[in-house]
This record gives C-alpha cells, sequence and structure tokens, in this order.
C-alpha cells in the first residue's frame, strides 16, 4: 500500500525548482490597520497547498492591490476588494497571489485511515474530494494530473 505521506514525497521531489505561490495569514492589532501578511509559501495543487513539510486544504485566493475608491454593484465585491488592500497592506507586491484561510491536513491522521481536509484512506487507497460534493477520486492519479498542469 502506498501511503499518502510517500505520494505527498513524491510530488515534492518532482516539483522541486517549480514556482510557488504565497501563504497569508490575517493579522489584527489595536494598534495598526489590519494586514495579510507572510506566512510562507506553497505549490497549488487544485484543492492542496504542498509546502516542503505539510500540506494544507486551499481557502480563499486573493490577488493583492492597493486600496482604491470605486462603486461596486455587490457588497461581496467590494469586501473581496478590502481583503486584497490588505494583503497588499501587509507587505505583498501588486498583484502577487496570495492563499489564505488554508487550513492545515493531518497526513498522519489520513494514513492511520482516517480523514483530513479533502484527504481520506478509503479501501487503504489514498483518495482526495477535488470539489465539493464531488466523489472521492485516487490521490496518485490526481497528484499526477496536476503535477503535469504546472509542466513539472
Amino acid at each position: 500500500m502506498t501511503t499518502t505521506a510517500a505520494l505527498l514525497d513524491g510530488a515534492r521531489r518532482r516539483l522541486a525548482g517549480t514556482p510557488r505561490v504565497a501563504l497569508g495569514v490575517l493579522r489584527t492589532s489595536r494598534w495598526r490597520a489590519d494586514r495579510i501578511t507572510r506566512a510562507g509559501e506553497a505549490w497549488h495543487l487544485g484543492v492542496l497547498l504542498l509546502t516542503d513539510d505539510g500540506a494544507l486544504a486551499t481557502g480563499e485566493i486573493l490577488r493583492a492591490a492597493e486600496e482604491v475608491r470605486r462603486g461596486y454593484a455587490a457588497e461581496s465585491s467590494r469586501e473581496r476588494a478590502a481583503r486584497r488592500a490588505l494583503a497588499r497592506r501587509g507587505g505583498f507586491d501588486e498583484g502577487e497571489v496570495v492563499h489564505v484561510g488554508w487550513q492545515e491536513i493531518d497526513v498522519e491522521a489520513v494514513d492511520a485511515g482516517g480523514a483530513s481536509g479533502p484527504l481520506a484512506l478509503v479501501d487503504d487507497v489514498p483518495r482526495i474530494r477535488w470539489a465539493v460534493g464531488g466523489a472521492l477520486v485516487p490521490l496518485a492519479g490526481y497528484l499526477e494530473e496536476r503535477i503535469a498542469l504546472l509542466g513539472a
């Protein structure tokens, strides 16, 4: 049986040298304006963010942008623009992609027969749920496809 940890380690080896995306976390303070600050980097593989030593479930994906006044037809658009400005205020370059709201995946729990985030062990095969409400598919094939899309 191939473990989830072994599949993710193999993916890391194949991805070595390919570009990564930024990870950010929201920081609030009583003395400074709220901001999204850098918390590392990862390879973005669909619903997974793969770091050097762990795996994360994706959350919100933003592109950092300066705060500007403009009219919005929807409140959700206004809120999203405000979050992009938080990333810019936190030190991200204009236009830089930032992942926030990600959650750590317990790979050991998955390999022990459980589930964590989008990963689960079913019939001794590591699987991933690639979409909300979607079926669990074998992790090995999912990683193969996602890595090929990155050109690695």
